[in-house]
């Protein structure tokens, strides 16, 4: 965890109030979230499913992923009525679902710029 009063969090700060896309990129920030917004987007929305479509994160890691989406409120977790014990479905947001298009529209442009390293899934 960052001191308040560190020189990291000062800049990230300053960074924040100068332009929004440090903000976007902070928020979008981490080696899986946008993996997980784009699995999310096609229909893997329990932790099973996500774990299942990226078998290389660790569920340490996919939790605290899915807690730093939730808390930019890019994505929501209901609980699925009837089940028991109570099941747990991912949702995108209004804010989550209008993501999906800019992570294809970054996908393409790592397709043509990614200094010829293979994309095989992308948000498309």
């Amino acid at each position: 965890m960052r001191k308040e009063n560190s020189s990291n969090a000062i800049n990230e700060q300053f960074l924040f109030q100068i332009c929004e896309l440090n903000s976007a990129l902070a928020m979008i920030s981490g080696r899986w979230k946008s993996q997980i917004v784009y699995s999310i987007s096609q229909g893997n929305d329990r932790f099973h499913l996500l774990k299942k479509e990226l078998p290389n994160i660790s569920e340490q890691v996919l939790s605290r992923q899915l807690k730093e989406l939730e808390k930019h409120a890019i994505i929501v977790k209901k609980e699925i009525p009837g089940t028991i014990p109570a099941a747990i479905q991912y949702v995108l947001t209004n804010k989550g679902s209008e993501l999906v298009p800019i992570l294809g529209m970054l996908c393409d442009w790592g397709k043509t710029y990614a200094d010829g390293k293979e994309i095989s899934v992308c948000p498309t």
